[in-house]
C-alpha cells in the first residue's frame, strides 16, 4: 500500500474561491425543492446529484420493518393555499414551499379566521421569516407564514386546500462507494429530508457531492485513495436508520466517519465527537482545527442532533463525528426562511470543505513505522537528510520532526500520536516519515 493521498493537495489544483462558487451554485440549484423524509422532492435532488456522481438510488417499500422502525407511508404534495374571501392566496406553497407544514394530510374546506387560527405557525420574534414545521409520524395539517403576513389577515372566510397524497410508497436514499486501496471505509453521511434550507441541510449535501466528485476523479485518474469511502444521502433519521438495517453486515468495515451538516453560516467550525470520544477521527479533527489558528470548538457526544446519533447508537458505536459551523439551534435562521441563499456564503462553504479535507488528510497519512536503526541516533548527514533538511525554510521544524518521529517509531505509535505528543503539526511528522522511509531508516507496519 502506497503512503496516504494528500487529499489536502486537492485545494491547491482549485482555487478555492472556485470550490465555494461551486458550492454556492449547487445550493441554489437545489434551493426550490421541496423535500420531505420520502416523496418525489428526494428523488429530484438525488438525481441532480447523480448527474455528478454515479449514486446508486435504493427504495425501500412503505411497511418495512428497519430495525426498531418501520418504514413510513410516502408523502407528495402539488399544491396548497389558503385564499381569502377575494380569492386572493394569502398562504401560497408555490411561492416558498415552507409554507405548507410538512407531511401534511389533504384537506378542501372552508372556515373562519378563529377555526384556520390554531393550524397557522409563525414567529413573532422574527416577523418576517417563515418557520419550518412538519409532523412526520402522526397526521396533522397546517400551514406556517411571517408573523406579519399572519397578523393582516382579516376575520372573513377562507378557502383551504392541500393537494397532497399519503399512502404506501417507498423511501428513498443514495449511496456511493469509492473504492480505495484498502477494504477499510470511511463513512460520510448528509441528510436530504428538509425543504428550502440551505445552511440545514443543503450545504452538507453540496460538500460531500463536491468531495466524491474529486475522490471519483482520482480514483478514474489510477491515484486510488488510501481508504475506500462510502457516501450515504439519507433522510434524517429514519433514512439512517433505513441504511444501517440494510448494511448491519457491512459496517463492521467502517474505521472512521462524518456527518455533514451546517457548513455554510459565518461561525468557527464545530467538532461533535463520537460516542466513544478518542477515535481517530475524533483525535484527527480536534488536531486540525487545533492547529488551525482559526476559532474552532470541539464538543463532546450528545445523543441529540443529527444521524451521528444513529451511526453511534450502542448496537453499533461507530466511529462518527459530526462536521458543522454553528450547531443547530444556535442561530436564529435555523429551520426559518431566514436560512437561505444569503445566509451561507461561498467563503464559509469553501472553508468548511478544506478543514474536511485536512481532517482526512490525516487520517489518509496516518501510520505506525518502525525505526530501523533504533540503537542510537541514526547518522543522517551521510543519507543526504541533512543536505534535504537545510534546503526547507521551515526555522527548523523538520529536524525535530525527525527526531521525534525516530525517537517514537518503535512499532506502537501511530504518526499522529506523535504529532500529539510532540505538539507538532501533523504535515510535519508525516513529512518527516516519508523521507525518513525513502532513506530505509523506517519501515510501515
Amino acid at each position: 500500500m502506497t503512503a496516504g493521498l494528500r487529499l489536502a493537495e486537492l485545494l491547491e489544483l482549485l482555487k478555492i474561491q472556485d470550490a465555494g462558487a461551486a458550492l454556492h451554485a449547487q445550493i441554489a440549484h437545489l434551493f426550490p425543492i421541496c423535500r420531505s423524509i420520502t416523496g418525489n422532492g428526494v428523488r429530484e435532488t438525488l438525481a441532480i446529484l447523480r448527474e455528478r456522481v454515479p449514486l446508486e438510488i435504493h427504495e425501500v417499500p412503505s411497511g418495512t420493518p428497519v430495525l426498531d422502525w418501520v418504514v413510513p407511508r410516502e408523502w407528495n404534495v402539488k399544491d396548497a393555499y389558503v385564499k381569502n374571501s377575494r380569492g386572493e392566496r394569502v398562504i401560497d406553497f408555490k411561492r416558498h414551499n415552507l409554507h405548507l407544514m410538512g407531511y401534511s394530510t389533504p384537506v378542501a374546506a372552508k372556515m373562519s379566521r378563529a377555526e384556520l387560527e390554531p393550524r397557522l405557525h409563525s414567529l413573532p420574534d422574527h416577523p418576517d421569516w417563515i418557520p419550518f414545521r412538519s409532523s412526520f409520524y402522526r397526521d396533522n395539517w397546517g400551514f406556517c407564514l411571517s408573523h406579519r403576513e399572519r397578523q393582516q389577515l382579516d376575520d372573513g372566510e377562507y378557502e383551504v386546500r392541500i393537494d397532497s397524497t399519503l399512502e404506501d410508497g417507498s423511501l428513498t436514499y443514495g449511496e456511493l462507494f469509492v473504492p480505495g486501496q484498502s477494504e477499510d471505509e470511511i463513512l460520510l453521511s448528509a441528510h436530504v429530508c428538509h425543504p428550502s434550507l440551505c445552511n440545514d441541510n443543503l450545504s452538507g449535501i453540496s460538500v460531500q457531492t463536491l468531495l466524491a466528485q474529486y475522490l471519483s476523479a482520482l480514483v478514474k485518474a489510477g491515484r486510488p485513495p488510501r481508504y475506500s469511502y462510502r457516501f450515504v444521502f439519507a433522510p434524517v433519521t429514519v433514512g439512517a436508520i433505513t441504511w444501517l438495517a440494510q448494511n448491519e453486515h457491512n459496517v463492521g468495515r467502517i474505521r472512521h466517519g462524518l456527518v455533514l451538516t451546517l457548513l455554510g453560516d459565518s461561525g468557527p467550525i464545530n467538532y461533535k465527537r463520537s460516542r466513544r470520544g478518542d477515535t481517530a477521527i475524533d483525535r484527527a479533527a480536534a488536531h486540525v482545527l487545533g492547529r488551525s489558528g482559526q476559532p474552532h470548538r470541539i464538543q463532546d457526544f450528545s445523543p441529540y442532533g443529527y444521524d451521528e446519533r444513529q451511526y453511534c447508537s450502542p448496537g453499533f458505536d461507530l466511529p462518527v463525528g459530526s462536521l458543522m459551523r454553528t450547531p443547530y439551534m444556535q442561530f436564529p435562521e435555523y429551520h426559518t426562511s431566514g436560512d437561505n441563499l444569503d445566509f451561507v456564503k461561498p467563503e464559509h462553504l469553501a472553508d468548511s470543505l478544506a478543514k474536511l479535507l485536512a481532517i482526512l488528510d490525516v487520517l489518509e497519512r496516518d501510520a505506525t513505522y518502525l525505526n530501523l536503526s533504533p540503537k542510537g541516533e541514526p547518522q543522517l548527514g551521510r543519507r543526504g537528510l541533512y543536505r534535504a533538511l537545510a534546503e526547507r525554510t521551515d526555522d527548523g521544524n523538520a529536524e525535530m520532526a525527525m527526531l521525534w518521529v525516530l525517537n517514537q517509531s518503535d512499532g506502537k505509535h501511530s504518526l499522529l500520536e506523535i504529532a500529539e505528543r510532540a505538539g507538532m503539526r501533523f504535515e510535519s511528522i508525516a513529512n518527516a516519515a516519508e523521507m525518513l522511509a525513502k532513506a530505509e531508516l523506517l519501515a510501515r507496519v
